[in-house]
């Protein structure tokens, strides 16, 4: 057990922001709990990265709607933070896992943002959509997700990135939702996130891992 507790706060260690992030989340998530649905609807709204907000306060909510949770379950994203955003941290470094997140929630909110203001502006959606909720922190994963195909060796890695693009890309084929559209273009900016791998050290390549797990 001493063991296991010295590698679960060695991983954690080495990733900072990942753990500092979820805690932020967990906080927040647990302050939804208690609200009221009439308040929580509002409360989000305003912290919300729609087309309303974001054309009084961009910065502010840009940065605000990563620290809240859509749904508000934490624990999965307790796992993926671990499985994913830990691993790239640990990979890349603070400082350009960092720079991932701030690019893929940035850059596919405000494509996604504009794609559906064009839709409100040629009557495809109603006008209301410029108050839609659009909170989370799925843009960010799933540019981290992407990146990652680079930390896996070759040939493994296409697996990987056809996995990913098909997760993806499907709901945009099926669903052609701004969210939809965000999440497609959170993997494009992480996989054009490939100047920044550069110098990070070995890839990780799956067949040397189970060849030291059979001894």
């Amino acid at each position: 057990m001493s063991r296991v507790s010295r590698a679960a706060r060695s991983y954690i260690g080495r990733a900072p922001g990942t753990y500092i992030w979820l805690a932020i989340l967990f906080i927040t998530t647990v302050a939804m709990h208690h609200m009221s649905p009439e308040f929580e609807e509002e409360f989000l709204r305003q912290r919300s990265t729609n087309i309303h907000e974001l054309s009084s306060n961009p910065v502010r909510v840009l940065f605000s709607s990563a620290m809240w949770i859509d749904g508000g379950h934490w624990l999965p994203y307790a796992v993926l933070y671990t499985v994913f955003h830990a691993q790239a941290e640990q990979w890349l470094g603070t400082a350009r896992w960092l720079v991932v997140c701030v690019a893929a929630h940035v850059l596919a909110t405000l494509i996604s943002e504009g794609a559906l203001l064009l839709a409100i502006r040629h009557g495809v959606a109603p006008h209301s959509a410029v108050n839609t909720l659009d909170i989370g922190v799925s843009y960010a994963l799933a540019g981290v997700i992407a990146v990652l195909t680079y930390r896996i060796a070759a040939p493994w890695r296409y697996p990987y990135v056809a996995v990913v693009l098909v997760v993806y890309g499907v709901p945009l084929v099926t669903g052609r939702t701004f969210t939809d559209l965000g999440h497609f273009t959170s993997v494009l900016i992480g996989l054009g996130c490939y100047p920044l791998v550069r110098g990070c050290g070995k890839v990780w390549n799956p067949k040397e891992t189970v060849a030291a797990l059979r001894g």
